[in-house]
């Protein structure tokens, strides 16, 4: 704050200015000088209007000429001093500007007449301004003062009640512990809804609160990790994570997070540090109290599940296999211990141990026959089998795919028609390029029956027309390809344009194979006929026995 006694000199500078002889007032000065005029002219015009009167600079030259280190003890407020004090920096330029902007109604004088303070003095001149503004009587403010100033004052003063308690609590808290958790639960919604940008808003305004507790923070970092997992970034969640291990560690949301936090590490690729995550989560599950003894296992439980399927995705699949062979050992739920068993079948397959995969999908197979993986498992089967050069079961493994019931199909029907669809095309093709016709045709007859959408009919029908050629019943592929051009119509869609043409081709190839075959047939027969009747024209020599 500067001091009273630059306020004095401010003050008496446009008294003396009269006297001194005029001067250019440059570029930086002049603002100062001019802001520190208007006040001046208002103490002059009020003791003009009112002799006697005391001018409003009069309580600054007292306080002037105190001793500063003495703080000045309160005492009877005068009228002048009726209005609250202004604030000490903002409201004061505001003043400055509003008095700088409308001078009150004193004479003008010619700006060329106007003789400036020093520069020294013009600095202390607007700083005076901004510390101290005049503060006249409120019956001279009622007088003299214009409405201009009026209102700068009445502008400075309104804010004077809150910087007077400027650390004062509010009465109602911005965000209350209902707020909260209803951001919280806002932002989990948001997040199932897939609205990311919106949950991550929610989330990140629990944060934000000063006066948030520690419960609704966990929860906003949890749910944070969780959405941006979600989200695919995977980056952000977990540092997100980490943050949260670090800042509240042996929390009772540790397990969770620590399981959470090796997902996404596999997910990134990062396998050996994923893996390591989820023994951590284990090792928490040990430390922690034993009220909630059924969470914890399910959690050690699932870290297992975790560590087998971590080195599955990383390739080392018969550590994997030890895993879910293990877990098949364990009290588990059934569809965990089915899924084990699947996925130990399956690493065997990888590894290359074909026979023993086979059995062990057979026996699973067996054992858990409405499993969600049932319908994969018979695939792997039927490829499994015909990479062992067991076609036969190759075959009964693929038609017993496509002839599931319709009660396990309709559990999943994509996920079925999915694996009947890979199933069949695959061991179809596989059976036609090997020359197993027979056995190609009827796998492509049961795919038939999957769909009734002409995009997957329409394809099948012209393999098992291609299969009868080859068998040679050539009146049933005709009808196949005849089948064909009437479904697509005289202008096909583009999607069937190839279709189309190759099936007119193959039926014009077959009309051809029938004129050549006629032809061929007759050409022969007529010649067989020539022969015959050549042969019974010429006359049989008569053989005779020679007498010794």
């Amino acid at each position: 704050m500067v001091p009273e006694k630059a306020a004095v000199h401010a003050t008496e500078a446009p008294h003396d200015a009269a006297t001194r002889t005029p001067e250019k007032v440059p570029h930086s000065e002049a603002p100062a000088a001019l802001a520190s005029k208007p006040a001046a002219k208002t103490d002059q015009l009020s003791a003009g209007q009112r002799p006697g009167t005391k001018k409003a600079t009069e309580p600054a030259t007292e306080t002037a000429h105190a001793d500063p280190e003495k703080p000045r003890q309160p005492g009877p407020k005068k009228a002048s001093q009726a209005t609250p004090k202004a604030p000490a920096v903002a409201p004061a330029e505001k003043q400055t500007h509003a008095v700088a902007d409308k001078p009150t109604t004193a004479p003008k004088a010619t700006p060329a007449k106007v003789a400036p303070a020093p520069h020294a003095a013009a600095e202390n001149s607007e700083h005076a301004v901004a510390a101290k503004p005049p503060q006249p009587s409120a019956e001279e403010s009622s007088h003299t003062a214009p409405d201009n100033v009026a209102h700068a004052t009445a502008e400075t003063t309104a804010p004077s009640a809150k910087d007077k308690a400027p650390h004062a609590t509010p009465a109602i808290s911005p965000h209350t512990t209902a707020d909260l958790r209803g951001l919280l639960k806002l932002g989990v919604a948001l997040t199932e809804r897939g609205d990311y940008e919106s949950a991550e808003i929610a989330f990140r305004q629990v944060l934000k609160t000063p006066k948030a507790l520690e419960p609704e923070i966990k929860s906003a970092l949890i749910g944070l990790a969780r959405m941006h997992r979600k989200q695919g970034a995977l980056t952000k969640a977990v540092a997100i994570f980490e943050r949260f291990l670090k800042d509240y560690p042996g929390d009772d949301l540790t397990p969770d997070a620590l399981l959470e936090l090796g997902r996404s590490l596999r997910s990134l690729g990062v396998y050996k540090l994923a893996i390591a995550r989820f023994y951590s989560v284990i090792n928490s599950t040990l430390k922690l109290p034993g009220e909630g003894f059924d969470r914890y296992q399910l959690l050690a439980k699932t870290a297992q599940f975790e560590i087998a399927e971590t080195h599955f995705q990383a390739g080392d699949f018969a550590e994997a296999g030890k895993y879910y062979t293990r877990l098949r050992l364990l009290d588990l739920a059934p569809a965990d211990r089915a899924r084990a068993h699947f996925k130990a079948a399956y690493a065997l397959r990888l590894q290359g141990n074909r026979e023993e995969a086979a059995t062990t999908l057979r026996a699973y197979l067996e054992q858990w026959p409405e499993d969600e993986n049932v319908p994969e498992a018979r695939y792997l089967l039927a490829i499994t089998l015909r990479e062992l050069n067991r076609p036969q079961e190759a075959f009964a493994a693929t038609l017993e795919l496509l002839r599931s019931e319709k009660m396990q199909v309709g559990s999943d029907p994509k996920r079925w028609a999915y694996w009947q669809r890979k199933t069949g095309n695959q061991l179809a093709n596989d059976f036609f390029e090997t020359g197993d016709t027979i056995n190609a045709r009827a796998i492509y007859a049961g795919l038939l029956e999957l769909s009734p959408d002409l995009s997957w009919r329409l394809p099948i029908t012209y393999q098992v027309a291609l299969c009868d050629e080859r068998l040679g019943t050539n009146d049933r592929a005709r009808l196949s390809y005849q089948v064909i051009i009437q479904a697509v119509g005289e202008k096909p869609a583009p999607e069937f344009l190839e279709l189309a043409t190759m099936a007119k081709w193959r039926l014009e190839h077959l009309d051809w194979r029938d004129r050549v075959g006629r032809q061929i047939s007759d050409f022969f027969e007529s010649t067989d006929r020539k022969q015959a009747s050549a042969a019974a024209e010429s006359p049989v020599p008569n053989k005779t026995a020679s007498i010794p």
